[in-house]
């Protein structure tokens, strides 16, 4: 069983940036996609990027060139690093991991889940 456990999030003004982290347990880490949504108040949940356990990545358009995946297999750990960052990026951020290696952006093949660290962007 895989548990997944965010970081990172806070409150910032318009602009700035953040890096969210989400250590992964109980599993082989490497073996796993590991991907990023978020949900914002009143909407579903959103895909924000994937880095798949080859090594691909895909982003939505809203933060492609903004944001950045990555991971660190040795730290069983994957990061979001949010540069630019805009009042519509305010959400909870959740971590997910799937078993499938290839490039998934949908969540309902995400079998694990954290419990999602609060990002809040003012203007």
């Amino acid at each position: 069983q895989v548990q997944l456990v965010e970081s990172g999030g806070g409150s910032v003004q318009a602009g700035s940036s953040l890096r969210l982290s989400c250590a992964g347990s109980g599993g082989t880490f490497s073996d796993y996609s590991m991907a990023w949504f978020r949900q914002a108040p009143g909407k579903e949940r959103e895909f924000v990027a994937v880095l798949s356990a080859r090594w691909y990545t895909s982003y939505a358009d809203s933060v492609k060139g903004r944001f950045t995946i990555s991971r660190d297999n040795a730290k069983n750990t994957v990061y979001l690093q949010m540069d630019s960052l805009k009042p519509e990026d305010t959400a909870i951020y959740y971590c997910a991991a799937t078993p499938i290696i290839a490039v998934v952006r949908t969540s309902s093949y995400y079998d694990y889940w954290g419990q999602g660290t609060q990002v809040t962007v003012s203007s």
